[in-house]
């Protein structure tokens, strides 16, 4: 990726958790996405970094000995996932929705248009959209 004052290869978006097993259990096994690797004793941190396979980004979920609190922030803050076909989007809801994680009202009404509201372990919200992006 080239910007204008640097060149980055690779962007993780990383927090801490309290819920660990059960945030990545939401992003693996709800989700479908794949474990890249994961790290133990690293300074007190364990940690699992998610995501698409050979993408240039990826979650990393940590949590520490001395616990790891990361209250949501607010409920528009979203990580959103642009989805074309809407069967898959379905299929992902009602899993999500049967491991105990079901649609939530969106703050921002846009995101309902198209889209699926869901809040992980946490209360992070994701949204399931359904376009091809930008």
């Amino acid at each position: 990726m080239k910007f204008t004052h640097f060149t980055a290869v690779q962007v993780r978006i990383a927090r801490p958790t309290d819920k660990f097993d059960e945030v990545i259990r939401f992003y693996e096994q709800g989700l479908g996405l794949q474990r890249i690797t994961e790290f133990e004793g690293h300074r007190g941190y364990t940690g699992g970094i998610i995501g698409i396979p050979d993408a240039s980004y990826h979650l990393e979920f940590t949590k520490h000995v001395d616990g790891s609190p990361c209250p949501a922030p607010t409920k528009d803050n979203l990580l959103v996932f642009y989805i074309p076909n809407q069967a898959e989007i379905l299929v992902l809801k009602n899993r999500l929705e049967q491991m105990g994680y079901p649609e939530v009202e969106p703050e921002n009404l846009y995101w309902k248009e198209r889209g699926v509201t869901i809040e992980d372990p946490d209360g992070f919200r994701i949204v399931l959209m359904n376009t091809k992006g930008i």
